[in-house]
């Protein structure tokens, strides 16, 4: 117990490190784009640190500690990383990627970043089944029992199933945040099927949870519960935070999603930049109104 305690000291202590220095990056270019650009919205730099601190909370706060002898601590864990981080750090990245001075630098630096191999390979990989399926995957298989005390005998394999959280959780979320942007033709709308669909696997892990009668993963009987908690309500209640967040966050988005497809500027907006490119401009001070050059 002890060397587990100063290696997850260890480990905290390089997480924050590494959070520290990305946000100090972030905002380095976060400033530079707004002293070129005075439109890009301040909103975004504040969720991107949000979701850092999410990420922080998770895998470096004392609450890291705590997975080990609660599974709400470890339920928690899985929601900041797979659910909550993951929309505000691609929230807070520049739309277009023109502003996105970091992202043309690393484009520019590696070679292979458009070929066509890499290409084929960025179009599997934000097609939105590939990105639900990872998700679902991701969520089932480490909530394994066998697979889930894997990690919670193993900080490597701890850590694998902190990032694979973190790294499908930004899969599943890049439709839902940026839709359309990997040149797929298929109608907006659906995304509130693809948020509807997400949460079948997570109301199905989650009522299991609730609702069983026993200790589905008997190391936590075994585990001192500073909540005062048996093992059986810990359970309970790790399923129930899981339903209740997972259902609450998604109506959230799809919510956002509808307003923003019965918008009566969302026409405008797209018919706007067609009528640019044919030689028409729009007036400022009447929007409503196009004049022909």
């Amino acid at each position: 117990m002890i060397s587990h305690t100063h290696h997850g000291a260890s480990e905290s202590f390089w997480i924050s490190g590494a959070l520290i220095i990305g946000s100090f990056v972030y905002l380095r270019g976060w400033l530079r784009v707004r002293r070129h650009d005075h439109n890009v919205e301040g909103w975004r730099a504040g969720s991107f640190l949000f979701g850092l601190l999410f990420i922080w909370i998770a895998m470096a706060s004392p609450l890291a500690a705590l997975d080990h002898e609660m599974l709400t601590a470890h339920m928690v864990q899985h929601l900041l990383l797979m659910t909550l981080a993951p929309p505000l750090i691609l929230l807070g990245v520049p739309r277009e990627p023109k502003d996105n001075h970091l992202l043309q630098r690393l484009q520019a630096i590696n070679p292979f970043s458009k070929t066509e191999p890499m290409q084929l390979f960025r179009r599997v990989i934000s097609h939105p089944a590939v990105c639900s399926l990872a998700a679902a995957g991701a969520l089932v298989v480490w909530h394994i029992p066998s697979v889930f005390m894997l990690g919670l005998r193993s900080q490597m394999w701890h850590g694998a199933q902190q990032v694979s959280f973190l790294a499908t959780g930004l899969l599943f979320w890049s439709p839902v945040v940026r839709p359309l942007q990997n040149g797929l033709k298929w109608p907006e709308s659906s995304i509130l099927l693809y948020l509807f669909l997400a949460t079948l696997p997570c109301d199905i892990l989650s009522g299991f949870l609730v609702f069983c009668d026993r200790v589905v993963y008997p190391v936590f009987l075994l585990s001192p519960h500073p909540s005062g908690l048996s093992a059986l309500e810990d359970q309970q209640c790790a399923g129930a935070l899981m339903w209740t967040c997972v259902t609450v966050v998604y109506l959230i988005a799809g919510a956002v999603f509808t307003a923003r497809l019965l918008s009566p500027y969302r026409s405008d907006a797209v018919a706007i930049p067609q009528f640019e490119s044919q030689g028409i401009a729009v007036r400022h001070s009447d929007p409503h109104k196009l004049e022909a050059l």
